[in-house]
Order: C-alpha cells, then sequence, then structure tokens
C-alpha cells in the first residue's frame, strides 16, 4: 500500500511552488500517492494540475488583512471547508497531511485532528502565518526555515525552503566581467523599487563605470519604469527593464548585488545562490513576515535592511554603494548567504512525512 498524503496548500507561490517540490520528493522516493487541497481563487488552481497531481478544491477565504464583510464570508465558509475536508482525507485514506500554509490549510488541519490522522506543518517563514500558528498546536511535528519560528510548533526542526537545484549550482562569474545589479520585487514588481532606482541609476554609473542594471519591474509597473528611465536617457545605457525574468538561476549568477523585497523563497533562493543583497520587506505582508525574515536573514551579515517607510533615494544609493565598491564586503556577504542554504530541504520533509507515517502504523 503507497503513502497517502494530502498536501493543504494555497493562495501564492510561496506555499504552493514548496508544497509542489514535498510532493516530487514523496513520489520520487516513496512512490507516495499525493492530493493537494487549495481554493480555487489561489494559484493552485493553475500550477497544481499543471504539475501533474490531483487537487481537491475545498470552501475557504481570507481572516486577516480583508473588509468585515469578507471575514464574515470567510467565517460561515469555514464549517464548509471543514465538512469537505473531512470527505476528503476519508476519500484519500490519507496516513499524513501537510500544511504548508494558506487558505485551505486550516479546514484540511482540523479536519485531520478531528480525524486523528499524523500532521506536519511547513512553515517558510519567520513569523508564521494565522492557520500555521493555530495548526502548529495540534501538528505532530513542523519543518522550518527560521529558527526564530520554531516557538509557535511543536518539535520543530530547521529543514530549510526546497529551491531548485540550479541556485545551488550557479556558475562563477568571469574575472574583470562589469559589476552588475538585479532588481526584482517578485513577479508583481515592487512600486517603490520602480521610482527609487531610476532615481539614482545615472548617480550609481557614474560611480561605478560599467555598472549595468537590469530591473524586473513586474507586468502592471513595466510601462511606468521604461519611462522614467528613458526620462534620464538611460535605456540602453547600462540599464535594461524587463516585465518579467524567466531564467532568475541565470540572472542571480550574473549579478553582484541584488535589490528585492523579502519573501521567504526569496531569500531562500538568495542563501541557495551565495548572493548578498539590500533587502526592502514589502511593509504590507501579513504580520510582516517580511520583515522578520529579512533581519533573521540579516543577522549574519548576508543583507543589508532598509524598511520602506525609510527607503529615500539617498538612503538607497548610499546602501548599494557601500557594497557595490567594496569586493570584499561583497564576498562575505555572500558567504554570509551560503551558510544559511539547505540543499536537501525537500528530501528532509519527505523523510519527516514517511517517519511520521511509519510512527503512527508501528
Amino acid at each position: 500500500m503507497p503513502l497517502r498524503v494530502v498536501i493543504a496548500a494555497g493562495g501564492t507561490g510561496g506555499h504552493i511552488v514548496p508544497g509542489l517540490a514535498i510532493a516530487r520528493e514523496l513520489v520520487e522516493r516513496y512512490h507516495a500517492d499525493v492530493t493537494f487541497a487549495g481554493t480555487e481563487r489561489g494559484l493552485e488552481s493553475r500550477l497544481v494540475p499543471t504539475a501533474g497531481f490531483r487537487l481537491a478544491l475545498l470552501a475557504s477565504g481570507p481572516l486577516k488583512s480583508v473588509s468585515p464583510l469578507t471575514r464574515v464570508k470567510s467565517m460561515i465558509a469555514v464549517p464548509r471547508g471543514i465538512w469537505q475536508a473531512l470527505r476528503l482525507l476519508r476519500k484519500t485514506k490519507a496516513d499524513v497531511v501537510v500544511g504548508v500554509g494558506g487558505y485551505a490549510s486550516g479546514p484540511v488541519m482540523a479536519a485531520a485532528r478531528l480525524l486523528r490522522i499524523p500532521k506536519l506543518v511547513f512553515e517558510p517563514n519567520a513569523m508564521p502565518g494565522m492557520a500555521n500558528r493555530i495548526a502548529g498546536k495540534w501538528a505532530q511535528t513542523a519543518a522550518i526555515n527560521f529558527p526564530e519560528a520554531a516557538q509557535y510548533f511543536n518539535h520543530a526542526e530547521v529543514t530549510g525552503i526546497p529551491v531548485r537545484p540550479e541556485f545551488f549550482d550557479l556558475p562563477a562569474k568571469p574575472a574583470g566581467a562589469p559589476l552588475k545589479l538585479l532588481v526584482f520585487g517578485g513577479s508583481q514588481g515592487a512600486r517603490v523599487l520602480n521610482h527609487r532606482v531610476p532615481d539614482i541609476a545615472q548617480k550609481l554609473i557614474d560611480e561605478l563605470p560599467g555598472l549595468t542594471i537590469l530591473h524586473q519591474a513586474g507586468q502592471i509597473h513595466e510601462t511606468s519604469a521604461d519611462f522614467l528611465y528613458q526620462q534620464r536617457d538611460l535605456l540602453g545605457r547600462g540599464v535594461e527593464v524587463r516585465a518579467f525574468l524567466d531564467d532568475m538561476p541565470r540572472r542571480f549568477a550574473e549579478a553582484d548585488l541584488v535589490l528585492c523585497r523579502s519573501g521567504a523563497s526569496t531569500v531562500a533562493e538568495l542563501a541557495a545562490a551565495g548572493k548578498p543583497s539590500v533587502l526592502v520587506p514589502f511593509p504590507a505582508a501579513t504580520d510582516d513576515h517580511q520583515l522578520k525574515n529579512a533581519e533573521a536573514f540579516a543577522k549574519s551579515g548576508a543583507a543589508v535592511v532598509i524598511e520602506e517607510r525609510y527607503l529615500t533615494s539617498e538612503l538607497l544609493l548610499r546602501a548599494l554603494l557601500s557594497c557595490l565598491r567594496d569586493p570584499e564586503k561583497l564576498r562575505a556577504m555572500g558567504t554570509a548567504a551560503r551558510s544559511q542554504s539547505h540543499p536537501g530541504a525537500a528530501a528532509r520533509i519527505a523523510e519527516m512525512v514517511a517517519e511520521l507515517a511509519k510512527r503512527e502504523h508501528a
């Protein structure tokens, strides 16, 4: 009888992508039968079927940082979501449930508790979201990325976040290659970076002759960022703007410094690649988890952290020049970043799931 696992993951890529990596390891190493639980509004409705896994859709919704009406609708959906999760767990005869966070995680973990099915929580952030904080009280074990999150869970182990192998094997930059700054704010871009970087780009290039800047502005903001660079006559003169970059490992390999947000997956990729960074946490992130991620990552000297509320053009210019002018500092930051990487994260989490099932049936 194969190991049967239900993975509850929904909402953003930060939940779903690690969930898919864990699922692949479970299939490859343990021939597991894996089913995902999610909602129709999240990215899982597209990413999970594309990856070849079954997806069961449940009733659920956001409870934090939403209007009172939305919160009421979500609360009404909770009992239905738990009932649907109970049916799913009975139908799949799940041996273990893995909660990765997101809207669907709460109902599935609650249903698993009612049915006394072993539970593992995966938490990528230094500050867990509400669903995982609640589930952490019920789960037998947890796989976490930052030691700071351990206090919220039973028997937590720092496993790291599953990251594509390509980030661990980046080619070295050729000797004498010009300095390169990579700027990105996630797939949607970051408005503050799209305004501040064009404002200081000419000064950066004047201070660091030969410097090039590759700026992912996001689909929505590409035109406005393009316009700001055009106003300064910088496009094609050391600056390139893209809506989206589809080969991030290669872009990381080319970069000497990365300016970006501090979502858990981004921080994990910076660690795997051993890349120095200047992090500007997204201030509206739930429970301010991006700031906590950035602060935890920066403790070792891997990054410089600037809160968005303090991000003036002058402060950003000083921070970037302080790093880019000092090759030894960049090397030290990169080494510190690599020290926080976890190459075997997906394999270890899959192993924890298998061990949990084995203990239950012993």
